[in-house]
């Protein structure tokens, strides 16, 4: 299964803005307050028959590779793990010096997930998501574990 793993291609581009929507609740991202259009981003994904299991999204900005999302579908399956390591196969081949990433205050998962693949913490942006909110109203008040959904998380890795 984890072999499996391909790019996002004008075949799976609609499967993948499908997804987005479905569990980001729009193709619009945001990061820092600015807005990334997710129908343009490039990564990879896994996929069983024509159900995404995991996908990671990726951009540039100058020296720097920013992850825009990494959703496994399958958890402790080494899903998220293998489709990390490819972006960061990619960055470092695009010359890249570090990894990026942005996640929210209540997503201990996601900070347990990605400190233990040498991420550091970086910067706190305080009550960011109030931000976000006037430019993507459906994003909800309480996430993960009932945690109010206040605060964004950037985190890095140098490559």
């Amino acid at each position: 299964m984890i072999e499996n793993i391909e790019r996002i291609s004008n075949e799976t581009r609609e499967l993948v803005n499908q997804f987005f929507i479905d569990n980001w609740f729009s193709t619009d991202m945001s990061i820092r307050g600015e807005i990334i259009d997710g129908t343009k981003l490039d990564g990879f994904l896994l996929r069983e028959e024509n159900t995404i299991i995991g996908l990671v999204t990726y951009t540039f900005f100058d020296d720097i590779c920013e992850i825009v999302s990494l959703d496994s579908k399958r958890e402790n399956m080494g899903i998220g793990s293998v489709l990390l390591k490819e972006v960061e196969k990619i960055a470092k081949n695009n010359n890249s010096q570090k990894m990026r990433l942005i996640t929210t205050n209540d997503n201990m998962r996601a900070l347990q997930f990605y400190q233990k693949r040498g991420y550091c913490l970086t910067k706190l942006y305080i009550n960011a998501m109030e931000e976000v909110r006037k430019i993507k109203p459906n994003v909800p008040a309480l996430g993960d574990n009932g945690i109010p959904l206040r605060d964004e998380i950037e985190l890095e890795k140098q490559l």
